[in-house]
């Protein structure tokens, strides 16, 4: 078993220091705990690795010395407000927030997201919550939107009533606006789930709440009887009121009738007087040095006029005031009866308040996840190193709420592809709409000067500034902030990114970071594709410069410090970031103690951890340990800048000497400085490039075969939806053909029948001479009727043709609607009509309206 090492720390939190993503004790940071003179001492346990590594360890113990150990938990603390900071994870929490549309609801956002001491089915639930608001919002509910509430009132008038104070009348209508729009957003959800009863799972758990809220009709109907939309007592409220009102309508009247009298008795001055209403009492100011025309009480005077109250509006001052007094009191009585309505409501109301409040802080996550294209993640529970997986990440399995597609199969500890820094991409936001309402503007601007005429110069000018807006606006577009791809297997425990500076490998670290908080506070995390992403206990960070003058410690020991107390704090369940470990001293030393600890890490000190440096022993770890994984920023070395793309299991080469080869450095420089790098590490290098050209080349042509895998697809499912139609319409016109046979054949049936019914009929009243040929047309009838039916309708018609044969120019045939015998002059077989001459008469019918006899004028 290995040793364990007691070691103490003391060290000063600033707001520069690393990042300790541990739970936090309050919902926000004090401004007492960043204080650079308050001095925390932790106790931290070092499982001392096998030699060579002791000797390291051992150094950075005298490094650190001993101090007296304290809480972990108050260390813990201290540093969550400090590593929050670092991430600026406030700041994130203020962009969600704005979402929000009430005061309280942007400060209860603000708090519950500030909060990460969260459990694994906590963070569940409010993914859910957010997925549930998204859907909410996308089938159009409209009380998802909570800008018109105003819950500080509401909130002033619960605590008012809850005193024992009466309400005034716009606290009245803010508690009425919150309860009607309560009952629309519950309206709202009912008539979804009337239209499919499947929203209630999809909205769920946003949908008991909903439909749990409490609606108080009758606190509704009392206040609509009383108070009026501006927030007034309406007259009808009382019947005291109302006549009291009148009296000060009627008695201002009187005043303002007055006041207009002495006025005009002045208007003969330069500068007449003014009537003015001094503490409700109606008053005449005059000018200086003037005398008035009437008598009055001097209320004031000053360089610029006096103010008197005239003595014959005294009396009617006087009992304005009483009225007022009566108007007041009158209020006063109707809004406490409608208090002590509210006091039967109160806890329906202020449970109300507090639904709302947290449906606005649910809704704020989702429109903030909208707004951004985020991706529902798929957050699991991170198991111990050495289980067995216990779920895969495989394409079309669904997950919660979403179903991940297009995904390699593959176990995968982290799957991040396409993911963005939210501040980074919350800032291209606000340039681009800035971009955009400048040119909304400069166009508003020439359109108005257009229509009045202004001159031309001026105008020039103005669209040569909106050129130059609008070609803004389209850089802005185009240069949209790179995403960053992290795919972890599921084997990687360890890390290492390699680069140049300035390469994206801090804002990666943040990336992961910040999407860890926001998976694990119930947002959705910033990338285009699905996100699988574990629970961590405690994100651990050391980002930044660690140097403390006040305690003496250089950068290197702010590091050391920091990193030694996330080593002993670190769970399997944590997240652990490490920006350029083993820097800022001899680079040997430096990176024998970045490897030990990372090995450290790799056995049993998180579930994750990512690091960056520049140290390229720290790239053969993989080679040594199946855990570790490389990665490195790309660097385009034709334009001498950083992709900001990395490179999965590829270890960064150096690129110095020949960023300094391209700058103009001499040759002799040049060649000197690789003499000395060493042929070895020039071949090194040399792999290291063919292998990054092989991962570009391989990232090519896998993303042409995703595209023709995806376009094939297309294809075929177009080809299949063709065909289904072709066959569908086959079947279609088949059935058509069919019925179309079958309904032709049975009207000729019907219509063979009913005139075959009216030959024998008239055949039996003729004389004898006829009834050979009755005979035979009754057999023939009879033939007809005996015939088995043929399931073919082409059959049937043709039976049916061969037994009614079409007539010859000549031939004798009896029309069964005159009752006599005619002679066919012409046939038109191809209109199914015949010409007759019946007697003296010609007329033309179709051949079902004729028996042919078969016999020839010539024979007769």
């Amino acid at each position: 078993m290995t040793p364990l090492t007691a070691l103490a720390l003391t060290f000063t939190p600033k707001p520069s220091t690393s990042l300790f993503l541990r739970p936090p004790l309050s919902p926000s940071p004090s401004p007492s705990s960043f204080s650079s003179s308050s001095t925390t001492t932790i106790a931290l346990l070092f499982p001392l690795p096998p030699p060579p590594r002791a000797a390291v360890l051992r150094a950075l113990r005298l490094r650190l010395g001993d101090r007296s150990p304290v809480s972990s938990a108050a260390a813990a603390a201290s540093v969550v407000s400090d590593s929050l900071k670092i991430l600026e994870w406030d700041k994130v929490c203020d962009v969600v927030s704005a979402f929000a549309g009430t005061a309280l609801g942007r400060e209860a956002t603000r708090e519950k997201l500030w909060d990460v001491d969260l459990s694994y089915e906590e963070s569940k639930k409010l993914l859910e919550e957010t997925a549930a608001a998204v859907e909410l919002i996308k089938y159009g509910a409209g009380g998802m939107e909570f800008a018109g509430l105003d819950t500080i009132m509401v909130k002033s008038a619960i605590d008012r009533v809850s005193r024992g104070f009466p309400l005034d009348g716009k606290e009245a209508m803010a508690v009425l606006c919150l309860i009607q729009f309560a009952e629309t957003l519950q309206v709202s959800v009912k008539i979804a789930l009337k239209e499919d009863e499947e929203w209630y799972d999809r909205f769920m758990p946003l949908t008991e709440l909903i439909l749990d809220i409490v609606i108080s009709r009758t606190f509704i109907k009392s206040v609509q009887q009383v108070i009026d939309e501006d927030g007034s007592v309406k007259d009808s409220a009382s019947s005291d009121l109302k006549r009291y009102r009148e009296q000060v309508r009627v008695l201002e009247r009187k005043l303002y009738q007055l006041m207009d009298k002495l006025v005009k008795n002045d208007s003969s001055e330069a500068v007449s007087p003014q009537a003015c209403i001094v503490n409700g009492r109606f008053c005449i100011e005059v000018v200086p040095d003037k005398m008035a025309n009437f008598n009055g009480l001097l209320l004031s005077s000053s360089g610029v006029g006096s103010v008197m109250e005239p003595i014959a509006a005294i009396p009617l001052n006087d009992e304005l005031q009483r009225a007022r007094a009566l108007v007041a009191t009158a209020e006063e009585e109707v809004l406490s009866k409608l208090s002590d309505k509210m006091v039967a409501e109160l806890d329906d109301i202020r449970n109300l308040l507090h639904t709302i409040i947290q449906l606005d802080v649910v809704t704020a996550r989702a429109k903030y996840g909208i707004a951004y294209n985020g991706t529902f993640p798929d957050l699991y529970m991170p198991r111990d190193n050495d289980e067995l997986p216990k779920r895969d990440f495989y394409p079309g399995k669904t997950f919660g709420i979403t179903s991940f597609t297009h995904l390699p199969q593959r176990s995968w500890k982290l799957y991040m592809p396409k993911a963005h820094h939210p501040l980074l991409l919350h800032r291209h936001h606000e340039n681009l709409h800035h971009a955009r309402k400048e040119v909304g503007n400069a166009t508003a601007e020439i359109r108005r000067r257009n229509m009045h005429g202004k001159n031309m110069a001026a105008e020039d000018e103005t669209k040569l500034h909106l050129e130059s807006m609008i070609l803004r606006v389209s850089q802005l577009e185009k240069n949209h902030p790179i995403p960053v791809d992290f795919m972890i297997s599921e084997k990687t425990n360890v890390l290492v990114i390699t680069g140049p500076n300035t390469g994206g490998k801090t804002i990666s670290l943040k990336t992961v970071g910040l999407a860890s908080l926001m998976a694990k506070t119930g947002l959705y995390v910033l990338a285009s594709e699905p996100v699988k992403i574990p629970w961590f206990d405690a994100i651990f960070a050391d980002i930044g410069d660690e140097q403390s003058l006040s305690q003496s410690l250089s950068t290197f020991s702010g590091h050391l410090k920091q990193i030694g107390a996330i080593r002993s704090l670190s769970t399997s369940k944590s997240l652990v970031l490490l920006d350029e470990v083993g820097a800022g001293t001899n680079p040997l030393e430096g990176a024998a103690l970045g490897m030990s600890l990372l090995e450290s890490f790799a056995k049993s000190g998180s579930f994750l951890t990512i690091v960056t440096t520049h140290h390229g022993e720290l790239k053969t770890l993989k080679y040594r340990n199946s855990v570790f994984e490389n990665a490195c920023v790309e660097f385009d070395e034709e334009s001498l800048r950083p992709t900001f793309k990395i490179l999965w299991g590829i270890p960064g080469r150096s690129n110095a000497i020949n960023i300094a080869e391209r700058l103009g450095l001499p040759h002799t420089v040049i060649d000197g400085a690789r003499n000395l790098h060493g042929i070895a590490s020039a071949e090194i290098n040399g792999v290291i490039l063919d292998m990054e050209r092989f991962k570009q080349d391989f990232q090519q042509h896998l993303q042409q075969a995703q595209h023709f895998l995806m376009l094939s697809k297309k294809l075929h499912e177009n080809l299949f939806v063709a065909k289904q139609r072709i066959s569908d319409h086959v079947v279609l016109q088949r059935s058509r053909k069919t019925k179309a046979i079958l309904d032709n054949a049975a009207i000729a049936r019907s219509l063979l029948r009913s005139k075959m019914q009216q030959f024998r009929e008239r055949a039996i009243a003729e004389k004898p001479s006829g009834s050979g040929r009755a005979e035979s047309v009754e057999k023939s009838i009879e033939n007809l009727n005996q015939q088995p039916p043929t399931s073919d309708p082409t059959e049937r018609i043709r039976q049916i043709g061969k037994q009614t044969k079409v007539p010859e120019v000549g031939d004798v045939v009896y029309v069964s609607s005159l009752g006599k015998q005619a002679s066919v002059l012409k046939v038109e077989a191809s209109k199914g009509l015949v010409l007759l001459q019946a007697g003296n008469m010609k007329l033309k019918l179709k051949f079902g309206d004729i028996v042919t006899q078969h016999l020839r004028t010539s024979k007769q």
